[in-house]
């Protein structure tokens, strides 16, 4: 072989070696996956330092954003990272606090302070599920010794919510309770909370301007009416069957508070009405002239007074002859009778219920048991419908004055259909797929191997075989034609030649075989 072929030979045995090592260490390369996506740099190089510090390999995609370790070691990589405290989505906390220098003046301690209160309240919020991100901002002015000069803390809150999700009134309200109970001095009233999209979410509900119902009292009617439902099924379950009943129940509730208050008086009093005061004067002159026919019942004395509400008429006789010498006035004081009574509704009562019920046919059992697959349903009987119609009213205290409906049908259920959800395609499974993309590597590595083989090293195998072949069928052919004279010569010259190589190769073991052959010739 020449050089040339030589040289492409060696070469093409080290491709070979460097594609059949390469696809070895690709093939043992693990798999990686996302460890975090960084929202801030200073989180990404937390993260990296710790990664280094505990010798885990790691990469980074989509422009330095995403950090990948080994697939199998995602999980266990996630809890030591969350052990310290990472990633901190670029918040500042308390920790603030914890590295401050001396000498630092008051103004600058506060706002340390400040900038950690904002940023533990904004890790609190981020840890609810629909919260993405949270900024939070505290607007707490300087404390005053003076009343008039007292100016009220107040709150704003960013919120970036995920992707299709969104906050009911309800979360809204725990946070503007979080922020309001973190923060002295700070009323719910004045924590204003944002989305993302600059729309304000904490809006305070007028009851004047809104009469829907909330979230809650929607909650309320609902168990309301599950309550009826299934007061309501559980009595006919075990009559017709759990599955042969079906009952609905629309309740109106009154949510309105009211305070009444009724103070009623009795038009006359009774004589047994207590007397609450009296009083009685009496003036005269002198002693009244005897009058009438001498004897005992003129020497009496006089009856005693009564206090009627209307004194009775007296003579005009009797009225000169009293007159003439006393006076007598009297008044009587009754207390009232006043009765007064508070009346508070309580929100949340029933105010009529509209229920509906349906009821399946009956299947009609046939005496022989071979018929059974032939059996029929059939409507139910007047008496079994009223003994439903009966036991439903009851189950949900049918009241007629409050304006309650029932209606009780019989009619035969549709068989339910079962969705048939179809099986996805094999070609589509997650585990044929991971399987065949490891299994692709090592039939990459072959199919690579196998084209080097075929493309390179064997035709250099060849030609090296061939190239053999010919030299010896030269040697064996000049073999042949030399006669022994020219094969002598040619043995002599050949080993010239190679006492002439060993020569320069071991010069001094060829100096020492010749004077070994001096000494034997002495």
């Amino acid at each position: 072989m020449g050089f040339s072929q030589k040289l492409f030979s060696l070469l093409a045995l080290a491709l070979l070696a460097a594609v059949l090592i390469a696809g070895a260490m690709w093939a043992r390369e693990p798999t990686y996956a996302v460890l975090f996506s960084i929202q801030d740099e200073k989180d990404g190089g937390n993260i990296v330092t710790a990664l280094q510090q505990q010798n885990i390999p790691y990469r980074f995609s989509q422009g330095g954003h995403t950090i990948l370790v080994p697939q199998a070691q995602v999980h266990d990589t996630r809890l030591k990272l969350a052990a310290q405290g990472l990633p901190k989505g670029g918040l500042a906390g308390f920790e603030l606090l914890e590295n401050q220098k001396m000498g630092i003046s008051q103004f600058a301690e506060q706002v340390n302070y400040q900038r950690g209160l904002e940023g533990e309240l904004a890790r609190s919020i981020q840890s609810l599920a629909v919260v993405k991100g949270a900024r939070v901002h505290l607007a707490i002015p300087k404390q005053s010794a003076f009343l008039r000069e007292d100016q009220k803390a107040s709150a704003s809150v960013l919120v970036s919510l995920a992707p299709g999700r969104h906050l009911d009134q309800a979360q809204v309200a725990g946070i503007v309770n979080l922020v309001a109970f973190s923060v002295p001095q700070l009323n719910p009233k004045n924590v204003s909370v944002i989305d993302q999209e600059g729309k304000l979410i904490s809006q305070q509900i007028d009851p004047t301007r809104d009469a829907g119902l909330d979230a809650a009292q929607i909650r309320f009617v609902r168990e309301i009416e599950n309550a009826y439902v299934q007061r309501i099924e559980s009595i006919l379950a075990p009559i017709v069957g759990n599955s042969n009943v079906r009952a609905q129940v629309a309740a109106d509730v009154d949510f309105s508070q009211t305070d009444q208050v009724a103070e009623t008086y009795r038009p006359n009093p009774t004589p047994a009405t207590a007397i609450r005061s009296q009083l009685t004067s009496e003036t005269g002159s002198g002693t009244p002239a005897a009058a009438g026919i001498p004897g005992a019942l003129s020497n009496q004395p006089p009856a005693p007074a009564t206090a009627p509400l209307v004194q009775p008429a007296q003579s005009a006789a009797a009225a000169t002859a009293a007159n003439q010498n006393f006076s007598r006035n009297s008044t009587v004081n009754f207390e009232i009778d006043k009765t007064v009574r508070h009346t508070k509704g309580a929100p949340g009562s029933v105010r009529r219920l509209s229920v509906a019920v349906v009821v399946n046919y009956r299947k009609d059992i046939p005496k022989d048991p071979k018929d059974a697959a032939k059996a029929q349903p059939a409507p139910l009987s007047e008496n079994d419908l009223k003994q439903i119609n009966e036991l439903a009213r009851e189950a949900m205290g049918f009241n007629k004055e409050r304006g309650d409906t029932l209606n009780v049908a019989n009619a035969p259920f549709s068989p339910v259909e079962k969705e048939v959800i179809p099986d996805a395609p094999i070609w589509q499974s997650p585990t044929l797929i991971s399987t065949v993309l490891e299994y692709a590597r090592y039939l990459l590595i072959a199919i690579v191997g196998f084209w080097l083989w075929s493309r390179i090293v064997k035709p250099v195998l060849i030609s090296f075989t061939e190239a053999a072949a010919r030299a010896a069928a030269e040697r064996a052919a000049a073999t042949v034609e030399e006669t022994p004279a020219v094969q002598h010569q040619h043995s002599y010259e050949t080993k010239l030649a190679a006492a002439r190589e060993i020569a320069k190769q071991d010069p001094k073991a060829v100096a020492a075989m010749i004077k070994d052959w001096v000494g034997r010739e002495g």
